[in-house]
């Protein structure tokens, strides 16, 4: 009879965006990127199966899917994403996706195979950045601290290039979904990509970056969930793994500054 009331319980919290399917108590499924966030996540999986939760790691190569899979209710949280992106994502889709808790910060980089420095980058030099609405900001202000631009307003985390207004270089900005930015590194002068998209292309942020956010960088990853995600016992769980000393000692062993940890 409790466990029958447990399960009710579980799938009220879901919300009221339909039906949504039954959960297993003893089961948690995370919509994740392969790296870092899968990789982290890997590390928790035996110590929440010690604890009798089963850890159900689906892997994503976009940042689409995993928000659309969880407001459907077809998986229970997420685990790659900033709350900018998150706040965007919402109001372009009518989401209501929460944060849960801060893990990791994955400082944005510029890469470039045909250029050692910013400085050597030439008159009307290619530059390609994510095209997503926070990300594409993100960029914009990494450049704008790097003194390739001015923007109108310095501080606005979700600046488009509308709000250029100086590029001595002549930059030619082009706006390319994240996850294509390091298959067409080859192509241009630089590319800004995200550090998950870069470890994943075999790219060194600490090495290979001409120009990286500093730890002081805002975009925290999350993990997400619909609104009362955070009371699941089952969220509660995981948010102790991922934020415990053995998770972070594995992240900067592993990653080297490459990854930061938020807790």
């Amino acid at each position: 009879m409790l466990r029958r009331a447990f399960l009710l319980s579980l799938i009220a919290l879901a919300g009221c965006h339909g039906p949504r399917p039954a959960h297993d108590p003893h089961t948690l499924s995370v919509a994740a990127t392969a790296v870092p966030h899968a990789e982290i996540l890997e590390q928790v999986r035996p110590v929440l199966a010690k604890q009798g939760l089963k850890l159900d790691i689906r892997v994503f190569n976009d940042y689409v899917q995993p928000n659309s899979q969880v407001d459907q209710g077809l998986i229970d949280v997420n685990y790659f994403q900033t709350k900018p992106y998150l706040d965007d994502f919402n109001r372009a889709h009518g989401t209501h996706l929460v944060p849960i808790a801060g893990i990791h910060v994955e400082p944005l980089g510029g890469y470039s195979r045909k250029w050692k420095s910013l400085a050597a980058l030439p008159q009307g030099a290619d530059v390609a950045i994510p095209s997503e609405a926070s990300n594409n900001g993100r960029a914009l202000l990494l450049l704008a601290k790097a003194g390739l631009l001015k923007l109108r307003h310095p501080g606005d985390p979700l600046a488009t290039v509308r709000d250029i207004v100086a590029n001595p270089k002549g930059l030619k900005i082009r706006e390319i979904e994240a996850a294509t930015l390091p298959r067409i590194l080859d192509q241009v002068d630089l590319a800004l990509i995200n550090t998950n998209y870069a470890l994943d292309a075999k790219l060194d942020p600490q090495r290979d970056a001409l120009l990286i956010e500093d730890k002081n960088s805002p975009y925290v990853n999350y993990l997400v969930g619909r609104p009362g995600a955070d009371a699941d016992p089952r969220v509660r769980a995981l948010v102790a793994a991922l934020r415990s000393d053995a998770v972070r000692r594995f992240i900067v062993a592993r990653y080297k500054g490459a990854v930061i940890p938020a807790f």
